[in-house]
């Protein structure tokens, strides 16, 4: 069964790679890594880009932003900041004789949250409801935050002086975990031309909008998944909790992300149903930043990848012969 039609699934198929052309003119990132980051927006989910200084992150984001036609709201966190400078704050109004509500960047449809563990754990705490509830509540007023509403986060893992490690519960809020590295000789090559005679954001085009991507998440809501992927999914999750080399497995929450982020990549794909490479294409990122290895799986120099590969190795695979 095809997403209304083959030529429904074609044109769904040649957007979305029109789309992943135009970023990568600009950006030369890995071709996966662009995948995942549009099955995050079709799936309704945020990412955290971590890497190293220097590898194209907020170029990323700002290209992104830019071929999908989204208001971007950049924060640029530090230790000083207060979560009034990213929610916003009630001011008195002299004229009125009431209290006003400013709004701060958080009110974007796509939020470059830069660095975003250079800030204390209390200003990163503003972030939580606003990326579960899509609002935001100050003074005892809800405010409802603009559709669509995605977080790219940003951050450096290797230097550690003057950062506030993610917690778990906000860690849990991102879909998924991404990583750029470094490029290839040659596409080193061709960014140093293209960066190096003119702003290459300049020539992008908007191929999309916030109503597009409303059409997007809309479709692949409605995505079919059988039951035996449902089982597929749990048992993946349950396996990293029984996982002798884990301290904290996969929680119900990482199986409904997984769940989520299975339906989007199949939408992609142009099918209108989930089949379990679905899964395992996405289920590293889904899972990796929210498992904690055994300090003797630490010392030992395990690495969270190799575990979940291992799970994924370890649990059977579902047959959906018949029945799609």
């Amino acid at each position: 069964m095809e997403l209304r039609g083959d030529w429904m699934a074609n044109r769904l198929r040649t957007e979305f790679e029109t789309i992943r052309e135009q970023i990568g003119t600009v950006v030369f990132a890995p071709r996966s890594v662009v995948h995942l980051l549009l099955v995050a927006i079709v799936a309704g989910g945020h990412c955290l880009i971590e890497d190293v200084p220097g590898v194209g992150k907020t170029t990323l984001v700002r290209a992104l932003a830019t071929v999908l036609g989204c208001q971007l709201q950049r924060i640029q966190f530090t230790p000083d900041m207060l979560p009034s400078d990213v929610i916003g704050f009630s001011v008195y109004d002299k004229h009125s004789g009431q209290f006003e509500f400013r709004r701060g960047p958080v009110f974007g449809q796509m939020i470059l949250a830069d660095e975003i563990n250079r800030t204390s754990p209390r200003t990163q705490s503003a972030l939580l409801q606003a990326m579960e509830e899509r609002a935001v509540t100050v003074d005892g007023q809800t405010y409802p935050l603009p559709s669509p509403f995605i977080v790219l986060a940003t951050e450096n893992p290797v230097e550690f002086e003057g950062t506030f490690p993610l917690p778990e519960a906000q860690l849990d809020r991102f879909l998924f975990r991404l990583s750029l590295g470094y490029p290839n000789v040659d596409d080193e090559v061709l960014m140093l031309v293209s960066h190096g005679e003119a702003n290459p954001l300049a020539s992008l085009e908007q191929l999309a909008s916030p109503e597009r991507i409303g059409v997007w998440q809309q479709g692949a809501a409605t995505v079919h998944v059988d039951l035996a992927v449902l089982h597929y999914i749990a048992e993946l999750s349950a396996g990293t909790r029984r996982h002798p080399q884990l301290n904290l497995g996969a929680s119900p929450r990482a199986s409904l992300a997984l769940l989520r982020a299975a339906k989007a990549n199949a939408y992609l794909s142009g099918r209108t149903y989930v089949v379990p490479d679905d899964v395992q294409c996405v289920a590293t990122h889904v899972l990796a930043h929210r498992l904690r290895l055994a300090p003797e799986a630490r010392f030992a120099g395990v690495a969270v990848t190799d575990v979940i590969e291992q799970v994924i190795t370890e649990v059977p695979v579902p047959h959906l012969d018949g029945a799609r």
